[in-house]
């Protein structure tokens, strides 16, 4: 069997009719095709190993019923504003692993700031100590991007991302 990171690989979920909606883990992509809801149509390089078989885990999987999506909304919270951000400080822009990273209110909470996407952005732990409680201007640091809801079109641009490292994904990210 893979390891965990293998089952935590990113895998494509497309629609019925091929549109492209979501990403998920491997792990659920799995259970989809095996409860026969959705079906594999790339596989990657990767195994999963029982004692009697073994299977390769799924890139990209299409439902196999059409599914109506409606205009949705991301629950605000830690992982949804790192993935928005792509791992990277918003100050200094290195890009980090998500365990070395934290969240920063542009606006600081003592100043009446809010916990709201327009206000959060991932932030390394250096950059936060320099800013601490004060507004990035009187920190004399610039934000490299600007926080903003997540969106459908952030949604479709991290799958455009995802797709550089995963060719199998290109044909399916046409828009």
């Amino acid at each position: 069997m893979p390891g965990r990171n293998g089952l935590q690989t990113p895998v494509l979920v497309l629609n019925a009719s091929y549109e492209p909606i979501n990403i998920c883990a491997a792990r659920r992509a799995l259970v989809l095709v095996m409860k026969g809801i959705a079906a594999t149509e790339e596989f990657s390089s990767l195994l999963v190993r029982s004692p009697r078989s073994h299977h390769p885990l799924p890139s990209v999987i299409r439902l196999l019923g059409y599914r109506r999506i409606p205009h949705q909304t991301r629950a605000l919270s830690r992982k949804n504003i790192l993935m928005r951000d792509r791992c990277t400080c918003q100050y200094c822009g290195r890009t980090l692993p998500s365990s070395e990273l934290t969240l920063d209110h542009v606006v600081p909470r003592s100043r009446a700031g809010e916990t709201a996407w327009d206000n959060l952005v991932a932030c390394c732990h250096d950059c936060n100590n320099r800013k601490g409680s004060r507004m990035p201007e009187e920190a004399g640091m610039r934000l490299i991007r600007h926080p903003r809801p997540f969106s459908l079109h952030t949604s479709r641009h991290l799958m455009r991302q995802l797709a550089h490292s995963d060719y199998q994904w290109q044909k399916y990210l046409f828009y």
